[in-house]
């Protein structure tokens, strides 16, 4: 193969520059590594390229890919013929979907690294224990919520485990909707507490604190309150002299030498050349979706399956998270507004249904909060009119008297439920997609009808004349989380990354985004994909690039 040009070979290389590459491209990059980073998007400016402008980000692609260039398909089991669908996307540009995000950073529970010894085998679930524990992570929690600039309340959340240091910056004030969950909470004996978020409400690092602004979840931040890797982790990065960002350039392929081990990647410059660059070591962080693309496309003859495949188990066992809820609406005529178009999106959650209780009907829980119902245009009230009076009846009844408690669906793994390679559809590169296949577990559909029921349940104590629950249907990946398609554990034979998320068959390949959780948390994972993230490049610049290897025993 012949390319345009070949750059001298690099340390590192990091592909996908969101949450998880970025901080990678940080550790890496201060530990002195010379790293070179790909993002298929733009480098974008916060203060010249974001505004509120809601048409453009939540009905545009502005952030979000272009389907007819970057499709996906899904179906929902192996007999069903696949279809196009935009499931789970996530912003394609700097940053990734830190740009768009809430910005909920909770921190997992000690029970999410081990829900197999917790509860056995469950039947047509493929559970797992994590080859790491929360207290090897706790240091990697701290490092991010300090660094990254992360506000909340230590010790509000009673049911939090262990952590060494208190949050750098003082939670967000609660909203109208928010004090009426409190209130509820309080009255049902309910731990309700701010949710950590990442924002800054004091000076930070050289950062101004929350402008209050409205215009929060799926919105560019125009200020540099809300945390984001483009504003945080990529100049920090960059101001180390060892990070180069090569922006609008399409990795297609990792390569392999006789030796079996990585020697680059091969990608699509901006000018449509394919460009091949060379490194000592290649760092994946680009979602649990196209990280298993990635790594299905890259085949050669050492690996006819695709790279670090010989287990099998690239892209199988993926979980997504998907968001249920119960809306809330109050009486114009007796209730006061509660005006949840300003302020943040979300206002107080709990841990209170967490953990395992089989007096619910399933294992495991979620974390639940409430939230606003958005803006006008696009304004979540399911059955909401489409056209014409009833429609303006409804919003000038509701907009300003609704509410909604969500819940992160903690999804089971399924080893069937996977993304693989659609052997049809291609992208703008003649590449194929991924096909995500994709049906809840009978777990899933438990956990998801009790917590609903119980969010409308809190919405009728705060006061709630009606309540509209949403169930879940199917995945659609409404939440962008995406995990599980790399599991990192210690048997080879059913797992393809160690507890270092570094390939069990290829030396110098490490995954670092959600790929590798065994299983999904009832979190946002945004946190936790961060610290590890960090722990991990913490290993690669400190032990394994000096030749040396460790591993991690848990009891």
């Amino acid at each position: 193969m012949r390319h345009a040009k070949k750059p001298e070979q690099v340390d590192a290389i990091v592909v996908g520059l969101g949450a998880t590459g970025a901080t990678a491209a940080k550790v890496l990059s201060e530990a002195g590594l010379k790293v070179v980073g790909f993002d298929r998007g733009p480098w974008l400016s916060a203060q010249d390229h974001y505004s509120g402008d809601e048409l453009k980000y939540v009905n545009r692609n502005y952030l979000w890919p272009d389907p007819n260039l970057f499709p996906r398909t899904l179906r929902h089991d192996e007999t069903s013929e696949a279809e196009r669908f935009p499931f789970s996307p996530t912003p394609q540009l700097v940053g990734g979907g830190t740009n768009h995000w809430a910005g909920w950073v909770p921190r997992p529970r000690e029970s999410d690294f081990m829900v197999r010894s917790l509860h056995g085998d469950i039947e047509g679930a493929s559970l797992a224990d994590w080859p790491i524990r929360y207290e090897h992570l706790e240091p990697y929690l701290t490092k991010v919520e300090w660094e990254f600039g992360i506000s909340g309340i230590a010790g509000a959340d009673k049911y939090e485990p262990f952590r060494s240091k208190a949050y750098p910056s003082e939670p967000l004030r609660p909203t109208k909707f928010g004090k009426r969950f409190y209130e509820a909470c309080n009255k049902m004996g309910i731990n309700g507490f701010p949710i950590p978020h990442a924002m800054v409400t004091n000076n930070h690092k050289g950062r101004d604190p929350f402008n209050t602004t409205s215009f929060w979840n799926q919105y560019g931040d125009p200020s540099t309150a809300r945390s984001n890797t483009l504003t945080t982790f990529i100049p920090e990065a960059v101001a180390t002299g060892n990070f180069e960002l090569r922006s609008e350039s399409f990795v297609r392929e990792i390569t392999v030498g006789k030796d079996g081990k990585a020697t680059g990647v091969v990608y699509i410059d901006p000018d449509g050349n394919e460009v091949a660059q060379e490194a000592k070591v290649v760092v994946l962080g680009l979602g649990a979706i196209e990280s298993a693309r990635l790594m299905l496309m890259s085949r050669s003859p050492q690996f006819p399956e695709g790279l670090g495949n010989s287990s099998g188990m690239v892209g199988k066992n993926a979980t997504f998270h998907e968001y249920v809820f119960a809306v809330g609406l109050f009486d114009q005529e007796i209730d006061d507004p509660l005006h949840g178009w300003a302020g943040n999106y979300i206002s107080g959650g709990t841990f209170e249904f967490y953990e395992t209780d089989e007096n619910r009907g399933h294992i495991g829980g979620c974390l639940i909060s409430a939230s606003q119902t958005c803006h006008p245009i696009n304004w979540v009230f399911p059955g909401r009119p489409q056209w014409g009076q009833s429609l303006k009846d409804a919003d000038r009844s509701y907009f300003n008297f609704a509410m909604k408690i969500g819940a992160i669906l903690h999804d089971m793994p399924v080893e069937a439920n996977r993304v693989d390679l659609d052997p049809t559809v291609k992208d703008a590169w003649g590449l194929p997609v991924a096909r995500i296949t994709h049906k809840p577990h009978g777990n899933d559909v438990a956990m998801s009808k009790w917590q609903v029921d119980k969010n409308a349940e809190i919405l009728q104590v705060a006061g709630a004349r009606k309540t509209v629950p949403v169930y879940l249907d199917r995945m659609t990946g409404n939440t962008c989380h995406q995990h599980g398609t790399a599991r990192m554990g210690t048997d080879p034979a059913n797992t393809v990354l160690n507890e270092w998320c570094q390939s069990h068959d290829v030396d110098n390949l490490f995954v670092v985004d959600g790929s590798c959780f065994p299983t999904s948390t009832g979190v946002n994972p945004t946190l936790t994909m961060m610290a590890n993230a960090w722990r991990v490049s913490e290993y690669i610049a400190d032990v394994w690039s000096k030749g040396r290897e460790e591993h991690i025993k848990v009891a």
